[in-house]
Order: C-alpha cells, then structure tokens, then sequence
C-alpha cells in the first residue's frame, strides 16, 4: 500500500443507451476486445480469472450501482487500480473513468493514457448508441 494521493483526471462520455444496457455491455469481461484498446483480441477465464494475454482482470462483482472497478495485474506482479462507473442519466448513461498519475509517469505517457481511454470510452458509446 502506497501511503499518498495520486492526482486524477476524470474521462466520462455520456452514452444514449439505458443504464441496464451499458452496465450489462461493459460489465462482461468477454465484450472488452470490441471496445478497450489494447486489450488484444481475446479474453479468456482461466481458473476463475479473466485474463487478456497473460496480464490478469479482476473485476467488481456485478452490482446495482453501475461499479465497474477493475485491477489489472502485469505478468510480473505489478498492479494496477482503475475505478470506472456508469449511472443513468434520463433515459441514457454515463460512463466515468478515473485515471491516477502514478509516481514515474511523465506528462507524455500520462496524456497518452488519457487519449487512449477516451478512445476507449468514445468506441463504447458508438457500439452502444
């Protein structure tokens, strides 16, 4: 555990689809290739354990609350938090996505981890909408 706060930046994109169907869509692990980059073509559950390649995703169990936390871990061990979020909005969703700067990242790769996600989030709503 990491005794400090890491600056955050917060990336959400409203989606005209009903929370249900967002929540369902981006809550199940086997949708991520079509819309998370990078993930790589396939997911697979290996021993109870959702994997993309070899680095491991758990995920939050499914919930009421639209709570999609998830932590990678790397095939050396390293892990990563990302909390993300979906809630209803009218008759459509938001999704919010929180990005920490950890310690080590420079302004670069943290822009481009911001792009990347919003990429990420933007080809969600298409498929969604």
């Amino acid at each position: 555990m990491v005794d400090a706060t890491f600056p955050a930046r917060y990336i959400a994109t409203s989606i005209n689809a009903s929370f249900e169907a967002v929540y369902g869509f981006a809550s199940d692990p086997r949708n991520l290739p079509v819309w998370a980059s990078g993930i790589g073509d396939d997911v697979e559950q290996r021993d109870g354990t959702w994997y993309a390649g070899e680095w491991a995703i758990e995920f939050a169990p499914r919930n009421d609350l639209g709570v999609l936390d998830h932590t990678v871990t790397t095939p050396d061990g390293e892990k990563f938090y990302n909390p993300m979020r979906t809630f209803a909005n009218g008759s459509g969703s938001e999704v919010v996505f929180t990005l920490y700067r950890l310690p080590g990242v420079d302004d670069a790769a943290f822009e481009a981890d911001a792009a990347t996600i919003a990429k990420d989030l933007d080809t969600l709503k298409t498929l969604l909408e």
